[in-house]
């Protein structure tokens, strides 16, 4: 093979690698283009509860499939609408229901993000980072499962960065996946709890923000949960000082 033919091999690799980047940014900004994100609002799902409610009543299994790869879209292109249709999962599939359904959405939301991350730009940035993230990686490489269930839990870290961040830092698809999964479980409840319980808000005309869900209680307990996550690092910390 020429040299010609070897680069031009190449270029198609990294057109491959870029391109569902490029798709992922283009469906971000056309949300914003289009002006979809006025229809994302606790008013219009007020508005249109009703012909929600029957259309999930009357097509059960096609709300159930649009639902769950809806929130995965939303979740790979980092759509900032996730907490509203959280709600509306609780809304029309009941906390059980509608947690079990954004739990399956957001994980195979973000294992796309973490795998596209990784493809694209994952072997190529590790080495060029090395010098300074050497020290992180090699701490993940010993306690992904702890870092991982930490950064799910903690409520102060962005779901899109915690999507990312792993594919640099050679975490295996397998950790991540199942951290995701158990990690988002508790943040994820809350919200369906919430949205299962909007019909009765409605109905009261009460007052209701996005912003009233998250508690000063419920961030305790997320932080405990993410504290306990850590739990097998410090242990393992104190038993190579007890040993050295």
């Amino acid at each position: 093979m020429d040299e010609t033919s070897e680069e031009t091999g190449k270029g198609a690799g990294r057109v491959r690698r870029l391109a569902p980047v490029a798709l992922l940014l283009g469906l971000l900004i056309a949300f914003f283009a289009l002006g979809l994100d006025r229809y994302f609002t606790f008013e219009s799902l007020k508005a249109h509860r009703v012909e929600l409610q029957d259309f999930v009543a009357r097509n059960l299994i096609l709300a159930v499939f649009l639902y769950v790869v809806g929130y995965a879209v939303l979740t790979a292109a980092s759509l900032p609408i996730a907490t509203l249709v959280t709600l509306v999962g609780g809304f029309l599939f009941g906390a059980l229901g509608g947690t079990a359904l954004t739990v399956v959405g957001a994980t195979a939301g973000a294992t796309m993000v973490f795998l596209i991350a990784r493809t694209a730009f994952g072997d190529a940035l590790r080495l060029r980072a090395r010098p300074y993230i050497g020290r992180m990686e090699d701490g993940f490489a010993r306690n992904a499962w702890s870092y991982m269930l930490f950064l799910r839990f903690m409520p102060i870290f962005p779901f899109f960065a915690v999507n990312i961040v792993p594919a640099f830092l050679g975490v295996k698809t397998r950790t991540f996946v199942i951290t995701t999964f158990i990690g988002i479980i508790p943040g994820t409840a809350v919200y369906n709890i919430v949205g299962a319980g909007l019909g009765s808000i409605f109905d009261s005309g009460e007052a209701f923000t996005l912003a009233s869900i998250v508690t000063p209680e419920i961030v305790i307990g997320l932080a405990g949960l993410a504290l306990l996550s850590l739990a097998p690092v410090v242990l393992r910390c104190l038993k190579g000082r007890r040993t050295a």
